[in-house]
């Protein structure tokens, strides 16, 4: 070991060849165990560094695979979510549509309900009939509803001759 590190000093720094003497045993045994000491320390030290590495990257991967997993479930809870609101955005187009029609339904009947009723002598004033208009109603859509396609009457029409109703 002291030659082996006084030719590596000879090489390195450029010094001059010179004879190199044996130790003396004390010295060689003092140098070895030196030598075994800081190696067993070196070992440890390599030892203390990869297992802490290994560690923080396993610990790092746990994390990860967590992470992994809370964003799948995530992601099919979102799905999840977006398929009911799909389904329920259906169900309200469906029921929006149906009581439109009830809706519109009822508004004819009610109109020609009171249409019925006014022709058949309700609107009379003082011994004449009075010429009702005919109210069209529209639709939201801008469509009139089948029964208020029919002939109306004008209030200009009123004169003192009694007309024909439809």
């Amino acid at each position: 070991m002291h030659r082996a590190e006084a030719e590596l000093r000879t090489r390195l720094l450029g010094e001059p060849a010179k004879h190199i003497r044996p130790l003396s045993e004390t010295r060689a045994i003092d140098n070895g165990a030196n030598a075994l000491a800081e190696g067993f320390l070196f070992g440890v030290a390599a030892l203390l560094i990869i297992g802490e590495t290994w560690r923080s990257s396993r610990s790092q991967t746990k994390r990860r695979e967590g992470v992994d997993d809370r964003l799948d479930e995530l992601q099919i809870s979102l799905q999840s979510l977006a398929e009911r609101v799909e389904t329920l955005s259906k169900d309200f187009e469906e029921r929006w549509s149906e009581e439109k029609q009830r809706n519109d339904e009822l508004t004819r009947i009610l109109e020609r309900i009171v249409e019925i009723g006014l022709r058949g002598g309700w609107a009379e004033f003082e011994g004449t009939p009075l010429a009702l208009p005919r109210i069209q109603l529209t639709s939201r859509s801008g469509e009139s509803s089948p029964s208020t396609t029919d002939t109306r009457h004008e209030i200009s029409n009123t004169s003192s001759e009694p007309e024909q109703y439809l």
